[in-house]
């Protein structure tokens, strides 16, 4: 017996691989003009492959999460002896997990971080965009640990703390559920706390346009008040153009606003250039009320989105961004 191979080359005349692959095909499958279902095939991938990219990279950010909680699940079981010698049992692993999204930061979107000097040695509350993934925030996170050693805290969707295999990567960054009075402890306590009051909404339904969705939030203002901290705006330019949503069909925001779950699809995961802004903060005043406090943070958020974002967001432009080294300026 000779090989498919063999066959196809052994006469007078060779033919290509592909006449011989679908040669054989149609000897296998006994059906007449299998090359014409061949070309339909490969015309539906060539046409399809491209959404399914799109649909598909978000589950790299996914992929990383369970990555850490994998890792954090390994540190445990190697260091669990050294726990009652250890002042922070899990320093060792924060540093491991700020290295891995650091690096995926600085590959992936050559990401950059600007105005760290204005984030107070003491305690503080840095108020966020939130893009429709919270990557960026993780990415700032890591870069603020590896170069500065400081450790920030953040407020969560309640959501966040039912997802499957989380709890420990959750309490290993002292993630919060967000009451008032958890917040003002931490923050009396020399923490530095982030919190983006816009949540979920905001990052499901905000667009390119980079609108602020904030509602009647204004608790964070009284969280600062209450613990005589400034308040620290903080921006991601490109954050929408990484990572978009179908937030913009409204039976899913209808959906959303019933059940309160982020079931709105993500797309793209593209390798934007990330840049995140820290402004100058807005420091504590005894006489503010949490209306106008917020207020206050609200406009300083939204210069930070005029000055360092283009309106509307492009993805092609935010990628064109990997190779500039000039920001946005006034």
């Amino acid at each position: 017996m000779i090989g498919g191979n063999e066959s196809c080359t052994a006469g007078p005349i060779p033919v290509s691989y592909l006449t011989c692959l679908t040669h054989i095909l149609r000897e296998w499958t006994g059906v007449e003009h299998i090359e014409d279902y061949l070309s339909y095939a490969v015309y539906l991938l060539w046409v399809l492959f491209p959404l399914a990219v799109v649909f598909l990279l978000p589950g790299v950010l996914v992929i990383l999460f369970y990555a850490s909680i994998l890792l954090l699940h390994i540190y445990k079981r190697k260091n669990e002896l050294k726990e009652a010698y250890s002042n922070d049992f899990w320093d060792g692993a924060r540093q491991m997990l700020a290295t891995l999204w650091d690096g995926h930061g600085r590959i992936w979107h050559g990401y950059e971080l600007h105005g760290a000097e204005n984030i107070p040695e003491g305690p503080g509350l840095i108020v966020f965009y939130h893009g429709a993934t919270p990557a960026d925030y993780v990415y700032f996170t890591a870069r603020l640990l590896i170069e500065r050693k400081r450790y920030c805290h953040v407020v969560a969707d309640h959501f966040v703390f039912r997802l499957p295999g989380f709890k420990i990567l959750l309490d290993v960054h002292g993630v919060m559920h967000g009451p008032k009075e958890e917040c003002v402890s931490a923050l009396k306590k020399g923490y530095l706390i982030a919190i983006a009051p816009g949540g979920v909404r905001e990052a499901l339904f905000s667009d390119e346009m980079y609108t602020i969705i904030w509602g009647n939030r204004k608790g964070f203002a009284q969280v600062a008040i209450d613990a005589k901290v400034p308040i620290i705006p903080m921006f991601t330019q490109n954050v929408r153009e990484g990572v978009r949503t179908l937030g913009g069909i409204k039976i899913l925001r209808s959906l959303y606003e019933r059940i309160r779950l982020p079931i709105v699809p993500l797309y793209g995961g593209f390798p934007v250039k990330l840049r995140t802004f820290i402004g100058e903060p807005i420091p504590y005043e005894p006489n503010i009320t949490a209306e106008e406090l917020t207020a206050k943070t609200k406009a300083a958020l939204q210069a930070l989105i005029e000055k360092h974002q283009k309106i509307p967001g492009n993805i092609f432009r935010a990628l064109m961004e990997r190779f500039q080294t000039q920001k946005k300026e006034d």
